[in-house]
């Protein structure tokens, strides 16, 4: 059987990752420095919107900028995995840390002092989807090594819980924050958040790895991470499903804040709520993971029918804008929404070889949201001409369609079921 397979991995990755316990010192250095920084994502997000849209009112540029902030990330991603597996992670993680807060808090400074325009957003932008493009694969690759096996479902869980928390404070916060304290100042508080992240992670300490680069060039390196994912079906169905689902989302929620802010029942205040509620949503359903211990053979149903179900779901949200029922659909598709994206998560990290994590993440994260630029401008330009609710709905309801092809995938199904733990033929 092919090596790259995750039936071989079982031995050797329960074998190399070293027992701790979950809430050990470098894991919780990771997620506060991680908490900080994301909560500051959201403040900055949500003031840049609103600043766009105020200074420009077109919601095509609104897109636009979104997806130029994508493109360095696509491009940039496999280079980045490669160099993530080649050198040292910790130095990564701190290092893009420290240039996004130094780039936004000069945001945030120039912006006080009156002189931003929409040309350096999109500069900065296009810096920050950089940075990201070497941070995340880093990251990403460092969590079994901090955290034992057994425990990377709660670990995936944990950490995405700042997300979800963040988001609730920070959509919560956003509309009032804009109000009273101006975009400018909360693109300064971001960049301070990201310079206090990259001053406590400084302190982790990240288990080294063996890479033997001396023996494959860069560039083979690389195209290594391309066979690895090629060879292994059950990773090359879910590329494709996850490629079709993340283009539809993505133009379908790049509208969610001109929905709000163009419906006079709705506005910012309303917009704040919504997003807070539904990562509220999503926490509750990180939490459930957390309890529930998810059995591996479980896995598949799991992940197929919340996928279904949330995102048919969401449909009803543009179409039936009553406040109180958008809010009752949002905690619902969040709590799915949270088990496919951590089942996910846990199983690829459960099945790649440690000294591939970082090429093999990055690779995947370009093809997943490769497409994620053209549908960010497609969203923004098609809200120019019709109807925003019907284009989110539309979105939405194609969404769903991958989960049904998945019903009958053996190879989907033999990789998320995969356990370490079961001896492998």
């Amino acid at each position: 059987m092919d090596n790259n397979t995750p039936v071989s991995l079982s031995k050797k990755i329960s074998s190399e990752v070293k027992p701790l316990k979950l809430w050990n010192k470098n894991f919780l250095l990771l997620w506060q420095g991680g908490l900080v920084s994301i909560m500051g994502d959201m403040l900055y997000e949500i003031a840049l919107g609103f600043w766009v849209l105020a200074v420009t009112g077109s919601t095509g540029l609104m897109g636009t900028l979104m997806a130029v902030s994508m493109i360095p990330r696509v491009l940039i991603s496999p280079f980045a995995g490669v160099i993530a597996d080649r050198h040292n992670r910790k130095r990564i993680i701190v290092l893009m840390d420290l240039f996004r807060g130094l780039m936004v808090t000069v945001v945030g400074t120039v912006a006080i002092l009156g002189f931003l325009e929409v040309w350096m957003v999109f500069a900065v932008g296009i810096l920050l989807g950089a940075c990201a493009a070497f941070f995340d694969p880093a990251v990403g690759s460092v969590f079994p090594d901090l955290v034992p096996v057994d425990k990377l479902e709660k670990a995936n869980s944990a950490f995405a819980l700042i997300h979800s928390g963040s988001r609730i404070a920070g959509n919560s916060l956003g509309g009032f924050l804009y109000v009273t304290l101006g975009a400018p100042l909360m693109f300064l508080l971001n960049g301070i958040s990201y310079l206090f992240s990259s001053l406590t992670e400084t302190f982790i300490t990240i288990p080294a790895h063996i890479h033997d680069s001396k023996k494959l060039t860069f560039f083979q390196d690389m195209k290594e991470g391309y066979r690895y994912v090629w060879k292994n079906k059950g990773l090359r169905t879910m590329l494709a499903v996850g490629a079709f689902l993340n283009f539809f989302a993505t133009i379908g929620f790049i509208l969610i804040l001109p929905f709000f802010q163009q419906s006079e029942s709705l506005g910012p205040a309303r917009y704040g709520i919504f997003m807070g509620v539904s990562a509220a949503g999503s926490l509750l359903g990180m939490i459930f993971v957390s309890v529930k211990k998810i059995l591996p053979e479980k896995r598949f149903n799991w992940f197929v029918g919340s996928l279904i179900f949330f995102t048919f779901l969401y449909v009803f949200i543009p179409l039936f804008p009553i406040f109180p029922l958008m809010l009752a659909i949002a905690v619902i598709c969040g709590i799915f929404n949270s088990v496919v994206n951590i089942l996910l998560q846990t199983v690829m990290q459960l099945t790649i070889e440690p000294d591939k994590r970082g090429k093999v993440f990055s690779l995947l994260s370009m093809l997943l949201s490769g497409l994620m630029p053209i549908a960010m401008a497609l969203g923004g330009w098609l809200g120019e001409f019709l109807p925003i609710q019907w284009v989110i709905a539309a979105s939405m309801m194609l969404c769903g369609i991958p989960g049904l092809f998945l019903l009958p995938s053996k190879d989907f199904r033999d990789f998320i079921s995969f356990d370490p733990k079961v001896p492998q033929k």
